[in-house]
């Protein structure tokens, strides 16, 4: 198998350390045809700043990834954003304006983010942390509440992908697969997070929903590295004609 594009790739704006040009460069090294830079939205914190200072800040990356995909004709360049889900009705941390502008628009559930409001905090930051762990919250509704949230920012945005689905939040796979069908939005596997497992993907297949591999790769030299995922379509029960950048 090989890999085509990489949509998921962060850089020095955020918490990567590679710059937006050798991440690049490094994509055209090992032979990749597209190539997506996607930032953390602003609400990802943890004892730092984890994305852009603010959502206009997407729209610079943008204007230096364009001038770029200029100099390598090589090579197709997208500049999006990885999204944070921020309330339990699936609102996400950049307004629709600006995703608007972006290429490509990947979404997806953290736990280190600034919650909309107190009950989002408690539901899915408190509750998957701390509240299930103790018994204060059945584990039933806090995967209820992980996958309303997923569900509703599917149904509600242009999401072209949801990021590492099931990392550090209990989702409901086949619930998630289904709406993602429904609204053209691509599962990742997501070969940083290894929370994924090939139950977990051949259920999402039996839905008829599609995938997308990536490297989540936060330095120049991970770009395009996907062995792991690649292990697990291998071993998985799935149709290479539903990941959309392998061949």
């Amino acid at each position: 198998m090989r890999l085509l594009a990489d949509y998921h790739t962060h850089t020095n704006y955020g918490h990567g350390t590679g710059q937006i040009e050798k991440n690049i460069q490094q994509a055209i090294n090992i032979g990749l045809e597209e190539l997506a830079i996607t930032e953390h939205g602003p609400a990802s914190h943890s004892i730092r700043r984890l994305g852009v200072r603010d959502s206009a800040q997407l729209l610079e990356i943008k204007e230096e990834a364009k001038a770029f995909d200029h100099e390598f004709e090589e090579i197709n360049i997208l500049a999006g954003v990885e999204a944070n889900v921020i309330s339990l009705d699936g609102r996400l941390d950049v307004p629709e304006f600006i995703l608007k502008e972006l290429d490509i628009v990947l979404a997806g559930l953290h736990l280190w983010v600034k919650p909309q409001d107190w009950d989002t905090g408690k539901r899915l930051i408190f509750d998957n942390l701390i509240g299930s762990k103790i018994g204060l919250t059945a584990l039933e509704d806090v995967r209820y509440y992980n996958t309303q949230a997923l569900i509703r920012a599917v149904q509600n945005y242009d999401i072209d992908i949801v990021t590492h689905p099931g990392f550090q939040l209990d989702i409901d796979t086949i619930e998630l697969a289904k709406v993602c069908k429904e609204n053209g939005t691509l599962l990742e596997i997501n070969n940083s997070h290894h929370q994924l497992t090939v139950d977990f993907i051949n259920v999402a297949v039996s839905t008829g929903a599609k995938f997308v591999v990536n490297s989540d790769a936060h330095t120049s030299e991970e770009i395009g590295k996907v062995d792991a995922a690649l292990d697990l379509i291998r071993d998985a029960n799935i149709n290479l004609e539903q990941v959309i950048n392998v061949v």
